[in-house]
């Protein structure tokens, strides 16, 4: 299960990227699962998520002008709130899968994630 704290808007959708392939974290196009949800006026989403046993991290985007991507200021910086898994806040460049994975072993497994504004 995936819940997902600090929604900018409760109208704008909010993607889900899950990857478990280290070398394809953050790669345009190469997550394994893809969800896309809409908050329905709510300011948190508790999604139910069944992941196979290994080793996984999350990236979340909320896309509050709904034009489809992470807009971004001039050096790079997401303008749009994002966040990940191990609520990682990056400094000076995007995460690595290391610094966002974590363990599913069995069912029940909880991530809790909060949205940088």
């Amino acid at each position: 299960m995936v819940v997902v704290s600090d929604l900018a808007s409760t109208t704008s959708v909010v993607k889900l990227y899950f990857y478990n392939i280290r070398e394809n974290f953050l790669k345009p196009g190469h997550y394994t699962m893809l969800k896309r949800v809409n908050p329905d006026g709510q300011s948190k989403l508790v999604l139910p998520v069944n992941l196979e046993p290994g080793e996984w991290a999350v990236a979340i985007t909320q896309d509050v002008n709904n034009n489809d991507k992470l807009d971004k200021n001039m050096v790079g910086i997401p303008t749009e709130p994002y966040g990940f898994s191990n609520n990682f806040r990056p400094r000076l460049a995007a995460p690595d899968f290391d610094d966002c994975k974590f363990t599913v072993e069995g069912p029940g497994k909880v991530v809790t994630i909060n949205l940088v504004k």
